[in-house]
């Protein structure tokens, strides 16, 4: 209703009319005629001054009634038949003169004729019962009371949410508020700027206490690529989870298995690892000596892991390059900063994507698996499990195939021939 009605007048006349509606309520709730008690009051005689009480008796005291007779001897006379004057009180039981003054019920304002005659519209109407009129009251003044509140909050919102006086609003020169209803203020110049022109100065002192600066990790100093041997052994393990999932695919996943990579080349490996300046851990290059990634498909999606597609080492490296440039910065305090807390950091190593800006990582500092959101977190429990490096991602995955099971809340399941 505010925004249909934006005359402060047509509000008050509103809130005038609603008044004077519940004013009409409780006067006709109130409307009738008052039931009073008829009090039969004892006849007795109260003598004026001068007069001598009925029966010619004086009370006793000598004091004597100016204008009558006077009874010799000063005796009391016997009691009348009427009522002795003054009546004797008795304490507890009201006299008729209390029942008189005290007993009626005092007309109100809403009972009083001028008023009445005023509500009344030719013959007079059979009064309310109780009820009724109690009924009528309350609501009444409940409509009493929310007319009261609507006027408060009318007060209250003029009072402290005025209107601003212009469309342009104040603020710091940021991507988020760059509009054309936006006017930016700069430190030191509050008189071209706007009122809030030390809003600049207060961010960047804040800048200045979180302290962020460039990520090293993302600008490496250039080295030339280098081939390196991986340990026999891991080589061995890899290659042979790598066959069991190979195996199962092929009998129960047909399409996703020939999504699978061809084998990938050392030189090219080394060459990602020179231009992201880091070592991938040699689980991971033997993982992609066996499959460089995978390939897309007719209606088929890429094999990978957790659901995720596998990308090659190309892809792994453009990635890293955009992902860079999305986010070259890092907040800490030196060398207590936690990169890992951060949506992303230089020293990560994508190699899934699930197609809609999130990616499995791999930290090539510590080795094990996390996944970062778009929308701006990390975490190294991807699936809801802890998953320490990437031979254990390909043992896990390689269970979960040929034993039924799940990695965390991902359950592989095969739809048309292909893993989903």
């Amino acid at each position: 209703m505010r925004r249909l009605i934006t005359s402060r007048g047509l509000w008050l006349a509103l809130l005038a009319a609603v008044a004077a509606a519940a004013v009409v309520v409780i006067a006709r709730s109130r409307r009738g005629p008052v039931q009073r008690e008829e009090v039969a009051s004892d006849s007795f005689s109260i003598p004026t001054r001068g007069s001598v009480p009925t029966g010619g008796s004086v009370p006793t005291g000598g004091s004597v009634p100016t204008g009558g007779s006077v009874p010799t001897g000063g005796s009391v006379p016997a009691q009348s038949e009427k009522a002795q004057w003054p009546p004797a009180p008795i304490l507890g039981t009201p006299t008729a003169a209390d029942l008189q003054r005290y007993g009626a019920e005092k007309p109100s304002l809403f009972d009083r004729p001028e008023f009445t005659r005023f509500f009344e519209r030719g013959e007079p109407r059979e009064p309310l019962d109780d009820a009724t009129r109690r009924r009528l009251t309350r609501w009444a003044v409940a409509g009493f009371a929310i007319l009261m509140l609507a006027l408060g909050t009318q007060v209250l919102e003029s009072a402290v949410f005025s209107e601003p006086s212009s469309d342009v609003s104040w603020g710091p020169c940021l991507e988020s508020t760059s509009d054309s209803g936006t006017a930016c203020t700069f430190a030191g110049n509050e008189e071209e700027h706007g009122p809030d022109a030390d809003y600049v100065s207060q961010q960047s002192a804040e800048r200045e206490e979180t302290q962020v600066r460039p990520d090293a990790d993302c600008r490496p100093v250039g080295a030339e690529p280098r081939v390196r041997k991986i340990d026999a052994k891991v080589k061995g393990a890899v290659d042979r989870q790598w066959q069991r999932i190979e195996d199962w695919l092929k009998t129960n996943a047909p399409r996703s298995y020939r999504t699978l990579g061809k084998p990938g080349n050392a030189k090219t490996i080394a060459a990602a690892e020179a231009y992201m300046g880091m070592r991938f851990p040699d689980a991971l290059r033997a993982s992609l000596l066996r499959h460089d990634g995978a390939v897309y498909l007719k209606d088929t999606w890429p094999f990978g892991f957790l659901g995720n597609s596998n990308m090659s080492v190309r892809e792994m490296r453009d990635t890293w390059r955009e992902l860079c440039d999305i986010d070259s910065e890092e907040e800490g305090d030196g060398e207590f900063s936690d990169p890992r807390s951060e949506w992303w950091d230089g020293r990560m190593i994508p190699v899934d994507a699930d197609g809609g800006g999130d990616h499995l990582v791999v930290d090539s500092a510590r080795k094990d698996i996390g996944e970062t959101d778009h929308e701006g977190s990390m975490n190294f429990t991807p699936g809801g499990v802890r998953i320490r490096s990437f031979y254990a991602l390909l043992k896990t995955t390689a269970d979960a195939l040929e034993k039924g099971g799940s990695i965390g809340y991902w359950k592989p399941k095969v739809v048309d021939g292909g893993l989903n």
